[in-house]
């Protein structure tokens, strides 16, 4: 422990050792065998326990120092200075912005990656073999009297040839390990050459995708799992369970080209899209959150919040612009902004250029993984990959993309928040429902689960989950109104209870009792980034009826 830099745990065990020899001699002294406390082994023992001890006092400097700045700080008297990305404005009472600077996300992003084992050098483990045999040293050289400073020298100058000898091993091995890795290096970027050689000249996205193939090519000389998972999609081409295993094992390889990859596209996106929502013109912050204690009873606000009243802090320069952006709320899908941050008309476009750039990374990261693993190469194969995909590429960045979303649709969401306002005590009678379509009895909420449903949506951080909630409410309305149909007339549920005129209503007087005038920008946002095959079937038809309750709620008088 104490070689590998295992400090602490060394420290407590050097301290449970001379614990044990202590007890071991004190046995000995209070023993009923007659001997005097003194034993053959005693001296022995007794210099272990000064060994211990040494080492104890060695590692307790080290210690020290490396706690002496924090204990520094605390006695300077006075608050720890805050970090300077943590700056607070005097305007949001106090508050921080609800997203992160570029760096730190970057920096959360490749974690993962910093924190996986790798194995060590030929100059790390002769780092590692001198740290044993200088320790090792030491301790020969404690046990040594004063009077044997010759046997001193000479086990010095013994420990310096062995170190010695160590490190030019090391490096000699590291340059042939160099040289060989240089060589397959060319050897898989030949392969790679040959892959694209159809093309006569190559496009910059051509070039990057066969530079990024050739470290897929390198990275599997190293790795055995990938010719595992191509066999086995060899081996059963139709099991589409084998596409969500296989993502789940290369997401768990942060080192691995494509999801080195996926990091470095999440962060280009996300520092895009932070400019336009942080800081006004000013450079201050001036968003706030609408008021909204959470899906269980979302209250509706009548008017959007404007900015606090009260002077503005000085613009930062701008090499510091994203000092003052880390607030996480505990909701992130509750902020809106409310002022815009640069001239109303741009921010539309603002965001058709971010979202073309969504669809680019995903689509440069499909065809880099069907180039990676070309079992995956059918329809079924693209559909699932590009599914997993999005449900890795989506959830870090659904909020601020989602924040965007609303600020462009901020016009509309407010018209439908006075909406909900005013007409959140309506009963399913005062939005045209049929009174057999909702339930009779007493004290039984009318469509609780559809409303549930719904309340699901903005908890979800990809499209398609999102998808899946609104499909799930729309069939929950048809069951929840074959219920009431039949309890009405006293028999069971009846098929088809409700047509194509009913369900506007029904729906309206639903998302009415959600209380989220943000479903609109979700539907928004859901309708440019779910695949077009699901939006002429059952799921586009769910949206599309979604989007026509909110449209009528919208211009309700």
């Amino acid at each position: 422990m104490d070689s590998a830099g295992r400090a602490r745990e060394a420290y407590v065990e050097y301290l449970r050792s001379i614990a044990l020899i202590t007890r071991a001699l004190q046995d000995e002294v209070t023993g009923t065998d007659g001997s005097e406390g003194v034993t053959p082994d005693t001296p022995k023992m007794l210099k272990l326990a000064e060994q211990c001890l040494e080492r104890v006092k060695s590692i307790v400097v080290a210690l020290g120092k490396d706690q002496a700045k924090p204990a520094a700080q605390e006695q300077s008297g006075g608050p720890a200075p805050l970090p300077r990305h943590r700056r607070v404005f005097s305007d949001e009472g106090g508050k921080l912005s609800p997203f992160l600077p570029p760096e730190i996300f970057q920096k959360l992003q490749i974690a993962e990656a910093q924190s996986t084992r790798k194995e060590l050098t030929p100059l790390e483990e002769a780092s590692l073999q001198n740290q044993k045999l200088k320790a090792a040293y030491e301790a020969r050289v404690a046990r040594l009297n004063p009077s044997q400073a010759l046997q001193k020298t000479s086990l010095t100058l013994s420990l310096q040839r062995q170190m010695m000898e160590n490190l030019l091993i090391a490096k000699a091995r590291e340059e042939t390990l160099q040289r060989k890795m240089e060589e397959r290096r060319l050897r898989l970027q030949e392969a790679a050459n040959r892959r694209f050689s159809g093309s006569v000249a190559l496009t910059p996205e051509e070039q990057e995708q066969r530079a990024l193939y050739a470290a897929i090519l390198e990275y599997e000389q190293d790795h055995d799992w990938p010719r595992q998972w191509k066999a086995r999609l060899k081996r059963s081409p139709s099991d589409l369970s084998l596409v969500s295993g296989l993502f789940s094992c290369l997401l768990s390889f942060p080192d691995h080209p494509i999801v080195h990859l996926l990091r470095q596209l999440q962060c280009a996106v996300y520092t895009r899209l932070l400019p336009f929502l942080s800081l006004d013109a000013g450079g201050s912050l001036s968003s706030t959150p609408v008021a909204n204690s959470g899906p269980g009873t979302p209250p509706v606000e009548g008017r959007w919040p404007g900015p606090a009243a009260g002077p503005q802090p000085p613009e930062p320069p701008r090499e510091s612009s994203f000092e003052d952006l880390e607030r996480f709320l505990a909701s992130p899908e509750g902020w809106a902004p409310a002022e815009p941050l640069v001239k109303e008309p741009a921010l539309p476009e603002q965001l058709k250029g971010i979202v073309r750039d969504i669809h680019n990374a995903i689509d440069r990261l499909l065809s880099l993984t069907l180039l990676a693993f070309e079992g995956l190469n059918t329809a079924a194969g693209k559909d699932q990959s590009l599914a997993c995909l999005e449900e890795a590429f989506f959830p870090p960045l659904w909020a601020p993309l989602l924040a965007l979303y609303r600020k462009v649709h901020q016009p509309r969401e407010a018209a439908l928040a006075r909406s909900m306002e005013r007409h959140r005590h309506a009963s399913p009678a005062d939005m045209g429902l049929s009174s057999r379509l909702f339930p009779t009895a007493p004290g039984c909420p009318a469509y609780g689960s559809t409303i549930e449903d719904l309340r699901l949506i903005p908890l979800e951080t990809c499209p398609r989950r999102k998808l899946e909630c609104i499909v799930r409410a729309l069939r929950s309305i048809c069951e929840c109104a074959e219920e009431y149909c039949g309890a009405g007339d006293g028999q069971g549920p009846t098929s088809a209870a409700i047509g194509a005129d009913d369900l506007l209503p029904i729906l309206s007087y639903v998302v009415l009792r959600t209380g989220l005038p943000q479903l609109l920008s979700e539907c928004a946002a859901m309708e440019e980034f779910i695949h077009e095959g699901y939006l002429i079937g059952e799921e586009g038809y769910c949206l599309t009826s979604l989007q026509s309750a909110l449209s009528y709620l919208e211009s309700l008088q």
